[in-house]
């Protein structure tokens, strides 16, 4: 009986771990675009197609990790989870309703203000992914791409991979900004500091944060950690 209520204890966790880390990076994501500053290397894809293709954000997020969906459940797919559905069908929505509230909230926002929202988002979101990574009920489909590439296909660590996987994205991203008739001058707003800092070290942070906060918040002296 008391294995039972460590497992359900545990379980419990992993699922408000995910939940609150979904929310977390959908909120941060929101915060990106209102810094103009650049947003996070996926979102920068995300920016280029959103502007090529004349649906909503929300819908055409749902669309792309659906494609991305299917890749998971083809190589790993001990990765799709609670927290994949979550994040496929709400972040997008989160993230648009985000942006929304803070553009009337700070409807003509200082550079400073900007600069101070980007390095906000950058640490949110990878707290937040952190939090539903480690909680190993399903990452977001876009993570899993590096996670099967490192743990499974054994191409090398997970901070390196994502690093490459992430400027795959921005050229991908300004390519497509480009496309859409957009000048050269506006790929800062997708593609800046903001994106350069968390191509590099986005990896990394998910890494530190794993280890320094998510693990620990997860461990329970009574329940094992799962797979071990």
């Amino acid at each position: 009986m008391s294995k039972v209520i460590d497992f359900l204890k545990i379980r419990r966790r992993r699922i408000v771990m995910s939940l609150f880390g979904v929310i977390i990076c959908a909120v941060s994501v929101g915060v990106f675009k209102l810094a103009a500053l650049g947003v996070d290397p996926f979102q920068s894809l995300m920016s280029g197609l959103d502007a090529l293709i004349p649906i909503k954000f929300g819908t055409l997020y749902v669309i792309v990790n659906v494609v991305l969906l299917i890749f998971s459940l083809i190589a790993d797919r001990h990765r799709i989870g609670i927290a994949t559905f979550i994040n496929l069908f709400l972040l997008g929505y989160i993230t648009q309703f985000t942006y929304d509230f803070l553009q009337k909230m700070f409807p003509d926002p200082s550079i400073i203000f900007r600069a101070i929202c980007l390095i906000i988002g950058i640490v949110v979101i990878c707290f937040g992914s952190s939090l539903y990574m480690t909680a190993d009920l399903g990452v977001s489909t876009y993570d899993a791409v590096a996670i099967v590439m490192a743990e499974k296909w054994k191409w090398g660590k997970f901070k390196y991979i994502r690093i490459i996987t992430d400027i795959v994205c921005v050229i991908l991203g300004c390519v497509l900004f480009i496309l859409a008739g957009n000048p050269f001058g506006k790929i800062p707003t997708i593609a800046g500091i903001g994106t350069i800092v968390t191509a590099f070290f986005m990896g990394p942070l998910i890494d530190l944060f794993n280890e320094k906060i998510a693990k620990p918040l997860l461990r329970n002296k009574s329940v094992p950690e799962k797979n071990e």
